[in-house]
């Protein structure tokens, strides 16, 4: 498989799935979840340039770094895991975080963030990563990564609710500037 039509079709499921929908047409459920056959045939009624299969669908899935998408267990439905600026129900259940979590971001939002916190602005959550080298990957996406290391566990305690994606994305509604190490 090309790595640059896989990255290609990525963003464009990115842009359906979690964000516009509408872009093609495509009808989403109340979980996120869009059905297989019609993506592919408004894809492709579209005139993306690639044509989208089946095949070229599920090497997306199973290929993708961060994990973005999923099946249902027939695979004849598809949704992002996590990252909606739409308003979708992922049915996640609560989950207790580690001690520490991770946030990366670029040096121009610092002091929004010191001021204000983590927000999650038109996203459904904040987002939160286990390791570093995660949050240094999403930092780098827009220039010199900083990295906020969130005292996650002292907030469960406080109680403040966390999810776990099922790409193993942690998400939370808000991170106060007192929970963050800058």
């Amino acid at each position: 498989m090309n790595e640059k039509i896989a990255k290609s079709v990525s963003k464009f499921l990115s842009l359906v799935l979690r964000h516009s929908p509408e872009t093609i047409e495509l009808k989403l459920d109340e979980n996120g979840w869009a059905d297989v056959e019609e993506l592919i045939e408004k894809c492709n009624k579209k005139g993306s340039q690639n044509q989208m299969t089946v095949e070229l669908l599920d090497y997306v899935v199973e290929n993708n770094d961060k994990k973005r998408f999923a099946f249902n267990e027939d695979k004849t439905k598809i949704r992002a895991s996590q990252g909606h600026s739409i308003s979708v129900e992922l049915n996640l259940d609560e989950a207790e975080p580690s001690e520490f979590l991770y946030h990366g971001t670029v040096g121009k939002f610092l002091d929004s963030i010191k001021k204000e916190g983590l927000q999650k602005m038109s996203r459904q959550y904040v987002h939160l990563s286990k390791d570093l080298e995660t949050a240094i990957k999403v930092g780098s996406r827009r220039g010199s990564a900083q990295i906020l290391t969130v005292r996650s566990g002292e907030m469960h305690r406080d109680g403040f609710k966390f999810y776990l994606s099922e790409n193993n994305v942690w998400l939370t509604d808000n991170v106060p500037a007192k929970y963050i190490q800058f």
